[in-house]
């Protein structure tokens, strides 16, 4: 079978549209084009129709009510609905006072999290972010450790967007409901690659994408639990009153049908693909460990993502190897950060070095990888690796034996 290139790896960044999504949308561009809120004639009808179940489709795949589903422009929006929302609602003091309430959530967030954290921050909230251990998992004793008596929110990602630990979800929304505290996470990348039941998992707001899980991009979901607790937010936005008052703007409606799509299709075949590209990542990081010397999967072994790992390769330049690797299309890091030279900031929060954290590539499989690429992208990177190390004179003192940690290094 011959490999069309360039080959995608980078499925955590974005996903391809599914083909049966695409489908899906077309007649709502052209024949189907009515405004939702046009409550007096049959184009209107029909757009509000879609939008109905599209919100069913994506309520069934979590485990919600359709009532509980907001639509938004991404799971960007939805961590900014959520958190500001929250924190604004259920605030201990009124707006431009200070100690308004104490919010949790952990260093290795994605930014959607932590710069909604930051701006609480400023308006008179009290943050605490916790830094994991070296397998970057989060659990339900950290957060019982952190909590106080002023505690109002924890936002905890269900899987990490670069190393794909699974955090302990379930366990800390049942500490947060025994003691009162609103519980959001952002479950980007674990929604439609692994079973979710919003209610047994004990989650109060839940953010989700499409183009996540083969849906369009621009178009995402906030889930907001309306019983036991029942939980309110403050808009961020209004003018108009669509999506109970909490997102005021027109629905995106092709984008919406897409998204109820997405998650149908994910519905159906979520646990064989788990089954198959798990696979295929255990065959990608054993052929690699093998092969290669001074080679690190980072995160937690077990408890991570099937299709995803994250490794960093000793002694070589991270840039220069991503450059010698331009026909495999993966990340350093995370895809909203990767235009940065920093070496990844959730590798440098598990306490993974500079040189490491330089020199990981993050590689995402998805519905449509097959073994033939990866076998491609096994030879194309232990190929790379070995000539950039031939280049290195700190990998031949490491072969000579000599621990390069312990050098001390002459100023000039």
């Amino acid at each position: 079978m011959s490999i069309k290139l360039p080959i995608y790896l980078d499925h955590a960044a974005t996903t391809p549209c599914d083909p049966k999504v695409v489908e899906s949308m077309m007649p709502y561009f052209t024949d189907m084009f009515g405004n939702t809120g046009s409550r007096n004639h049959s184009f209107g009808w029909d757009s509000e129709e879609a939008v109905s179940k599209a919100r069913e489709q994506v309520a069934s795949l979590i485990g919600a009510d359709p009532k509980e589903i907001i639509f938004t422009s991404g799971s960007t929006e939805s961590n900014n609905l959520a958190i500001k929302g929250a924190a604004n609602m259920y605030a201990k003091n009124p707006a431009g006072s200070e100690n308004r309430g104490h919010i949790i959530s952990v260093i290795h967030e994605h930014k959607a999290v932590l710069d909604p954290c930051k701006r609480l921050e400023k308006e008179g909230f009290d943050v605490t972010l916790l830094e994991p251990g070296q397998d970057g998992l989060v659990t339900r004793k950290m957060i019982e450790d952190a909590i106080r008596d002023d505690t109002i929110l924890v936002t905890v990602m269900w899987a990490n967007n670069e190393i794909g630990t699974i955090n302990e979800i379930p366990q800390i929304g049942e500490l947060c409901h025994d003691k009162g505290i609103i519980f959001h996470t952002d479950a980007t990348q674990w929604v439609g690659k692994m079973p979710t039941n919003v209610k047994k998992d004990n989650v109060d707001l839940l953010s989700l994408s499409a183009h996540k899980m083969y849906g369009p991009k621009g178009v995402g979901a906030l889930y907001v639990r309306r019983r036991r607790p029942r939980v309110r937010l403050i808009a961020l936005q209004e003018g108009g009153g669509q999506e109970r008052g909490y997102r005021s703007g027109t629905l995106n409606v092709t984008g919406i049908v897409g998204l109820g799509k997405a998650c149908e299709i994910c519905a159906q075949t979520m646990d064989s693909e788990r089954e198959r590209l798990l696979k295929l990542r255990n065959k990608l990081e054993s052929s690699l460990e093998s092969r290669l010397d001074v080679v690190q999967v980072n995160g937690h072994r077990e408890k991570r993502l099937a299709h995803a790992t994250n490794i960093s390769f000793g002694f070589v330049e991270g840039e220069s190897l991503m450059m010698a690797l331009k026909e495999i299309a993966m990340s350093s890091g995370s895809a909203c950060t990767s235009a940065s030279l920093e070496p990844s900031y959730v590798l440098k929060a598990l306490g993974v070095g500079d040189d490491l954290a330089h020199s990981s590539l993050r590689i995402t499989m998805g519905r449509w990888t097959t073994e033939e690429e990866v076998d491609y992208a096994i030879e194309k990177i232990v190929e790379a690796v070995n000539k950039l190390r031939e280049l290195s004179p700190l990998f031949d003192m490491h072969n000579e034996g000599i621990d390069i940690s312990k050098i001390e290094w002459a100023a000039h």
